[in-house]
């Protein structure tokens, strides 16, 4: 029997009704559990990722070895070529330089030395000779030496806190 467009059969319904199944939900469910728990492991291994580059690019030990650089660029840019000295050993380098641009005569000395785990740099005046003060320039120095090839210096400095080593070069050319 037809009523109003929809067989109606005993114990039978023509209209289903919509929605989910249980199964349905628990497949679906399931599904999306699995995205968010994949999404989130990415997240946490870019995280570390990042963290880790982080600490590397901006830890003690690379910024130190990049003051200690410049510092020894520095310096040894304004030096002279005619009144240095050198440990045979390479531990220690002095030059010296002009206190003021106007000045005549080479009147300050700079002495760059590793002392126990630290890279410092001892000012002084030259006649008479004087100490005017000492500069630690950065720690965690394991290593240090330097040496001359013309009027150029290097300094072969290596940094190391336990958790990361690091070992850099730094040439800089004596100008006066």
């Amino acid at each position: 029997m037809k009523k109003n467009g929809i067989n109606n059969h005993k114990g039978l319904s023509a209209v289903r009704m919509a929605g989910l199944t249980i199964i349905e939900m628990v497949v679906a469910a399931s599904i999306a559990v699995i995205v968010v728990v994949g999404l989130a492991g990415a997240l946490c291994d870019s995280q570390r990722g990042w963290n880790s580059m982080y600490n590397r690019a901006y830890s003690d030990v690379v910024t130190g070895t990049q003051i200690a650089g410049r510092t020894f660029d520095r310096i040894v840019r304004k030096s002279g070529t005619l009144y240095y000295q050198i440990d045979p050993d390479g531990e220690w380098l002095e030059v010296c330089y002009y206190a003021d641009p106007n000045s005549v005569l080479i009147d300050r000395y700079a002495r760059f030395f590793r002392e126990e785990s630290n890279f410092c740099i001892e000012y002084g005046r030259r006649s008479p000779r004087e100490t005017v003060g000492i500069e630690t320039v950065c720690g965690n120095v394991s290593s240090c030496v330097f040496k001359q090839t013309g009027r150029s210096f290097q300094m072969l400095l290596t940094l190391d806190d336990g958790k990361e080593k690091l070992t850099t070069v730094t040439s800089a050319v004596a100008h006066n």
